[in-house]
């Protein structure tokens, strides 16, 4: 059912952004011949004006069926040099309004996370956490390394700041260290009330993709913090910050798929995005529903955000794909051969399958070893 759960919710940020492509290709004059809720087999269907609206049986996601998507594989049945002139088509309008059109399916994700974050500030929410002295990892652990403790850092200190930016909890050093593995930071602490600085590498947590220093929090110093509801304007700043976190985050973690960590711990795949989106669903609507709503909203605008980045890879198959043809296009004034195009899909399908199959590996892995 956690999946069931989770798939529904990670059907409707797909759903979304199927809109964005749907309302992109309506502005810009190119057909859109179906547009469904869902996908498989079609249920019930409504053509209204050309556009054929349909309901499908599988409540995942959906679909946006312009005219003209496969008009490069008919100019090469065709035996034609080029693909069709109709600017009321896909690959037959301008580029410029093809990059649109492709552009606009992650975009709307990204102001989809944007809008989550923004609502999660005007909401206002509690969460508890545990103040900000800490104790080295390797003091209550065996095979630990705490490059804290290495660096001179010792139990009872209580961190100020990292790198200048003060600290107020737990979370906030945790969060700041993960965005910052394989890096030296400055470390400020307050012990015995005197204030000393040290200089820490953050090292990369091969199992998660985060940075990690060796420490652990107080388990005495649990507290309770309140975030009251914000102002329309704070909200949409705040929003703004969260978001720009978010994203800065998962480009970042890109790069961290060269540097050896562990693939089946570290990546998820649908199925474990689902379960992971479907207990954090379940779990927050038992501690109440406004804990419920904002951890939903906030697990969305998570996956929203790295479904943007996720389509904008410039994979033949996925809009960033199209993106960049359309770029190719407009600078050199020139259309891509169909032949070329096709062979580009093909290679784009052949590697998207690998994608999927490496990812629904990881996904077997981890509910295999956990």
């Amino acid at each position: 059912m956690t999946i069931v759960i989770g798939l529904i919710a990670l059907g409707i940020l797909v759903f979304f952004h199927e809109g964005g492509h749907f309302i992109a290709a309506r502005l810009c004059k190119v057909d859109v011949e179906a547009f469904s809720i869902g996908m498989g087999p079609v249920l019930v269907h409504k053509k209204i004006g050309s556009v054929d609206y349909r309901l499908s049986l599988l409540p995942f996601g959906g679909y946006c069926a312009m005219k003209g998507e496969n008009d490069f594989k008919d100019a090469l049945e065709s035996g034609s040099p080029v693909i069709s002139n109709d600017k009321s088509t896909f690959y037959g309008c301008h580029p410029f309004k093809r990059l649109l059109i492709a552009f606009a399916g992650p975009f709307v994700n990204l102001l989809l996370g944007f809008l989550f974050f923004t609502a999660i500030a005007g909401i206002g929410y509690d969460y508890y956490t545990a103040g900000t002295k800490v104790t080295m990892a390797d003091e209550k652990y065996e095979n630990i390394r705490s490059t804290a403790h290495e660096a001179g850092l010792e139990s009872g200190d209580v961190i100020l700041s990292l790198n200048g930016k003060k600290v107020e909890d737990f979370s906030q050093i945790a969060e700041y260290i993960a965005f910052h593995s394989d890096e030296d930071i400055s470390v400020e602490v307050l012990r015995n009330e005197e204030k000393l600085t040290y200089n820490v590498h953050v090292l990369l947590d091969k199992d998660t993709g985060a940075g990690k220093i060796g420490i652990i929090s107080d388990s005495d110093s649990l507290k309770k913090n309140h975030y009251g509801a914000s102002s329309p304007c704070q909200a949409l700043i705040m929003g703004a910050g969260e978001t720009w976190n978010i994203a800065s985050w998962t480009f970042k973690s890109f790069g961290l798929l060269f540097k050896g960590i562990n693939y089946t711990k570290a990546l998820s795949g649908p199925v474990r995005i689902s379960s992971i989106m479907g207990d954090t669903v379940k779990r927050g609507y038992k501690e109440g529903f406004s804990i419920g709503t904002v951890s939903t909203l906030q697990i969305l605008a998570i996956i929203s955000i790295s479904l943007f980045f996720t389509n904008i890879l410039p994979l033949p198959v996925l809009d960033g794909g199209l993106i960049l043809f359309a770029l190719i296009e407009w600078i050199s004034r020139r259309k891509i051969k169909p032949k070329v195009l096709l062979y580009i899909q093909y290679g784009g399908i052949v590697i998207l399958v690998m994608l999927m199959l490496f990812a629904f590996f990881c996904d077997f892995m981890f509910f295999f070893n956990k």
